[in-house]
Parts: structure tokens; sequence; C-alpha cells
């Protein structure tokens, strides 16, 4: 009996080590038909690898290439599960040293289906939200703290979406940060680390923008001296499928189902704010061109544009893309002139959530921005200047929330069902848009 209990305490001892060795994660990143990516962060340099199954097949076990992590990356590891199959669920472990690590939560994730020329789609949900504030006392301005109600991420993993979207902000650079990679690793760890946001990190799929925040220094531009770093910090603790330009700007594009999302960066190119000496830039000619090209070969039925600031809002206020008022008309005019269908922009950064509306000349279809915002950082409300901005009535909210957008029904007519929700994960708003209006 001696030696049993003996076993026991050995076994608990085992697992509580292998636990402490993750720091953040496992976080389940891009989903593809033929591959996976997974994530996770150990607290010192550490051998670490995945196994996973189809639920429907448990026997059979795959396992991920074993990889060392090491400090100068922050003891991050992103590995391919590339032995999936199309249109299968999976479940999987973290092996770390040797030792499968326990969560106390579901680790799962899904492999793209291939429907195409066979049937509809399927319905699926995702996430969307931005702005998110975790505080530190030591690196927070005096006062109240900012940031609040880290319970949303369990309010967002209860709804159990296919997968979040990040609208940018995903986190929050200090003064001590933005300088230097170490405090780099340390706030991109520090907001990773909290335990409200693990299980949903462990088995819903996740893509990423940035915005200011999370780039550099408030409202930082092109002129931000240590972006090449940030960009590296962004693809290290991210696991998005792609970036378009080699080495400059988060931007990006995939697809899920019959849905693409075009992830555009407002940050890289950017013109400063009070740079009015010659062309003012706010996503950049070469990017525009890109996105431009990319949705006219889209064949997808909604075709959601994110992006950091809001791009419907016509007020010249805060960092909305009107205040670069000439690349705002020409983005315009250019979708306009192209005839794309489906349009959809996915907007944060504003700290209060609505959906805008803007109706455009010679029998187009409006154009919708949904701006979620914020997460946890603290709410704010439009300015008297945006008295006469196309919110749609019924969807303005000033409070901390976040959307769960589902797409449903047969191919040619899907329609986008839009959920607002408040920190407890009650309902706020919702709305129906058919993708036969956005043609």
């Amino acid at each position: 009996m001696k030696k049993f209990l003996l076993f026991i305490l050995l076994f608990q001892i085992v697992q509580f080590v292998a636990n402490a060795q993750i720091q953040s994660g496992p976080m389940v990143g891009y989903s593809e038909m033929k591959e996976v990516m997974l994530w996770v962060q150990t607290q010192k340099p550490s051998k670490v690898k995945f196994v996973y199954w189809d639920k429907e097949n448990p026997a059979i076990k795959y396992s991920t290439a074993e990889i060392t992590t090491n400090k100068h990356d922050g003891n991050v590891a992103k590995l391919v599960c590339d032995q999936v199959t199309m249109g299968k669920k999976y479940d999987y472990e973290v092996w770390v040293n040797g030792k499968k690590v326990a969560r106390d939560y579901p680790l799962s994730f899904q492999s793209q289906e291939l429907w195409q020329y066979r049937k509809d789609p399927a319905n699926f949900k995702f996430a969307f939200g931005s702005c998110n504030y975790i505080n530190e006392a030591e690196t927070d301005r005096p006062g109240r703290a900012y940031g609040g109600y880290p319970e949303i991420f369990t309010s967002i993993y209860q709804k159990q979406p296919d997968f979040m979207m990040w609208g940018g902000d995903n986190f929050y650079y200090r003064e001590p940060d933005w300088n230097t990679r170490t405090g780099m690793i340390h706030r991109n760890t520090h907001s990773r680390s909290i335990p409200e946001i693990q299980p949903l990190l462990g088995s819903v799929h996740h893509y990423a923008i940035w915005d200011d925040h999370d780039y550099g220094p408030n409202d930082a531009d092109r002129s931000f001296w240590n972006k090449n770093m940030s960009l590296e910090m962004f693809k290290l603790f991210w696991a998005n499928p792609n970036y378009v330009f080699e080495n400059e700007a988060t931007t990006g594009t995939f697809q899920w189902n019959d849905v693409q999302f075009f992830m555009v960066d407002n940050r890289w190119f950017r013109t400063p704010n009070d740079n009015h000496t010659g062309d003012r830039e706010f996503l950049g000619k070469k990017q525009i061109n890109w996105l431009i090209d990319a949705l006219i070969g889209s064949k997808a039925t909604f075709k959601f544009i994110v992006c950091g600031g809001q791009v419907v809002n016509p007020a010249k206020v805060f960092e909305n893309m009107a205040t670069y008022d000439a690349e705002r008309a020409e983005l315009l005019k250019k979708i306009a002139d192209a005839k794309v269908p489906g349009v959809f922009f996915l907007t944060g950064d504003r700290h209060h959530t609505c959906l805008q509306k803007l109706e455009r000349a010679g029998n187009l279809y409006p154009l919708y921005d949904l701006t979620i915002s914020p997460l946890t950082s603290g709410p704010s409300k439009p300015v008297k200047d945006e008295n006469n901005s196309p919110i749609v009535d019924g969807t303005l909210y000033t409070e901390r929330n976040f959307a769960i957008c589902e797409v449903a029904g047969p191919l040619k007519d899907r329609v986008l069902k839009i959920t607002v929700y408040d920190t407890k994960g009650t309902q706020v708003w919702v709305k129906d848009i058919h993708a036969n209006e956005l043609k």
C-alpha cells in the first residue's frame, strides 16, 4: 500500500512539474484542408511536440515534429499538424520534455472541408472583437484600472465559435515595452497568459490583425522605429496562414467555407496623422492594389475586409480612414468600379460597437462596417462630430462586448447573422444580412 501511495505521489509531482512548464496556450491557429497550426509557450527552453487524433478513430495517433523552444523567441513553439484529413475534428495533447501536459479543458481543432462542386457549404460561426487591455499594476497609468472583465473570454468560449477573428489592439504595449525585444516579449506573454483566455485558445481557431497598441506606441504609423521587431513578434505570437508582403506588414487572407477574410494592415504604410506635406496613406497604394486584385479574384459569398480602423464612417475623427479622405475615396471608388459583390468591413479601435451602413449611388449595394469594441479595454461613446454617421438604429453599444457572426443557409441564399453580447454572454442586439443584398 505504501508503495502504491508513493507511486501516486510521484506521478502527481511529475504532472505538476509538466504543467508548470507551460506559460500560455496551447492555442489553435489557422485551419486548412491539409494542415493545421498549433501554438504553445513554455516557461523555459523545452522540447515540445503535439500528439493528435481523429475523434472518430482515436486509436491512431499522429505527431508533429518536436522542437526545442528558446528564450530569444519567447519560448514559443509553432508546429504544423500535416497528417490531417479534410473535414475532420481532432483532439490533441501537448508533450513537453517527453511528458504529456494535462489541461483541465478540452483541446481540439478541425480541418476544413472540401465542399466545392459537391454540396452546399456548411454553416459556421466566428467570434469577433478588438481592444483587449490586461492590467499590470507596475506599468499601468496611475488611477483607476483601464482594463476589466477578462471573464468575457469565458463567455466567448461558451458560445463555441469555430474560430475567432481578433480585430486589433489585441493587447497594449506600454512605455517599457516597445523599445526592446525583452519588453515586447514580456507584453505578448503577459496578455496571453491570463487564465480566463486559456480554454478559448485551446479549442477555437484564431486569426488576427493588429492596430496601433499591439504594433507600437499610441497612434503609431510607418515611422515607428521598431516596426520590424514588432512584425517579428506578431508572427511569433499569432498563427496566421500567410503574409502577402515579404518582410513588411501583417496583410494576409484566408477562407472559411464560402467566406473569405482579407486582413489588412492600417499601420505599416500609414502616413503620420499630422503629416499633411504630401500624399496621405492609410493602407497605402501597394496594399490597396493587392486588395482590389484579391477582391476581384475572390468567389467568396461574403468578402470581409478586416481593418483596425473604421472605413465606412465619414466622420473625420480620431483615426478613422475618413481623416485620409483622398485614399478613402479612392478605395471606395475602386470597389465600386470593380463591381465586387459581397464586400463587408469588420473594424475595431473605437471602444464602442455599432453597425454602419453606407448607401451608394448608381444602384450599388450598401457597404456595411461592423465595429466591435472593446473586449476588456475602457469603453467610450461616439463624439459630437459623428452625429450624422450612418449608424444602423439600435446597434450602438457603449459597454464591453463581443460579436458572434454566423453564416448559414444554402450557397445561393447565405445569411450573415450578427449577434452582439455583453461580457456575461447576454444578447444585446441581433441583425441578419442576406448575401443577396450585397450584389
